[in-house]
């Protein structure tokens, strides 16, 4: 899809939804179209041009390892966990074509605050997504206790990085649903300067 005009890109942005990752199917992103969508991510608010983020790719043969990891990691998030939960895992690991997970990474004692970092990471997440859609792709984008789990940040992330999210990638296997979204007015005001 190329937008040629203001309608195009108003479109684009009212029509995007996220989809389910379980439901998302072949095919994904190309590796080309993945670098075009992950270049456009990075197309971000990034005050004092620091990039505090970045993104690792799990491709297709790297997921049976990212199961093994999360099943190492369960009974330390959960000590109960019955083997549905480690169904769910192992599940999780195996959706959609394709898996990017975003890495917060920002610079500490930086003039930029951390928490402004952490805001451009959420931008590139966004951007990703619309760009996704852009190319005709539907993205999710999930935590869960896989990006708390120590064990699941020490295999991705370095000193004082988290882990954004895991962005799953594809073409929806079944209708995306829109979901209600919330009233204009119940979220915007006008500001009243405060008495002196």
């Amino acid at each position: 899809m190329i937008l040629n005009d203001r309608s195009s890109a108003l479109s684009l942005l009212e029509t995007r939804r996220s989809g389910r990752p379980r439901d998302l199917v072949a095919p994904g992103p190309t590796r080309e179209e993945l670098n075009h969508i992950l270049t456009i991510a990075m197309r971000t608010p990034d005050h004092g041009k620091i990039s505090p983020w970045r993104f690792v790719v799990v491709g297709q043969r790297q997921r049976q390892q990212l199961a093994d990891l999360l099943a190492r990691a369960l009974p330390e998030h959960d000590a109960e966990a019955t083997s549905a939960h480690y169904a769910k895992a192992l599940e999780f690991c195996h959706q959609a074509p394709v898996l990017v997970t975003l890495i917060s990474s920002p610079i500490q004692g930086h003039k930029i605050p951390v928490w402004e970092q952490e805001l451009s990471c959420g931008a590139v997440a966004m951007n990703l997504l619309h760009a996704a859609h852009a190319l005709g792709y539907v993205g999710g984008w999930i935590t869960g206790w896989q990006a708390y789990s120590p064990r699941v940040t020490r295999a991705f992330c370095k000193e004082g990085e988290r882990i954004a999210g895991f962005i799953f990638l594809g073409t929806p296997g079944n209708p995306l649903e829109e979901r209600p979204r919330p009233a204009l007015a119940d979220h915007v005001s006008e500001w009243v300067a405060p008495a002196e």
